[in-house]
């Protein structure tokens, strides 16, 4: 788990590929829901789709409510390096490097749990 993806899809191919696609969307439901923040994925939800709401929620909180989002980042606990990599261009694409940001920290935490419970 811990290579490195260049991209959202890459990531998500790979939780699918290891067995924790469908934990990865529970965490992303648990941790929005810890954060009072709404969103309906869905156990079924298709990768893409995923990418897309997730990528939207985040355009929606940075320019609506920005406090949401910044208790998000904490619940989800975002390493503070990772902001300082983001190459500020408009808030559609850092809505979309945040949300990749994400994907990748909670992708981390399914799999940290996977590996050491049992």
């Amino acid at each position: 788990m811990q290579r490195q993806f260049p991209n959202s899809t890459e990531l998500l191919q790979n939780a699918i590929d290891v067995g924790l696609y469908q934990k990865l969307v529970a965490q992303l439901e648990k941790d929005f829901q810890l954060s009072n923040i709404s969103i309906d994925l869905g156990l079924g939800i298709r990768p893409e789709d995923l990418r897309t709401t997730l990528h939207e929620k985040i355009y929606q909180l940075i320019m609506e409510k920005f406090a949401a989002y910044l208790n998000l980042l904490y619940v989800v606990d975002v390493p503070e390096h990772s902001f300082k990599e983001i190459q500020v261009t408009d808030v559609v694409e850092v809505a979309e490097q945040v949300s990749f940001l994400i994907l990748k920290r909670e992708l981390q935490k399914v799999w940290l749990k996977e590996k050491y419970s049992a």
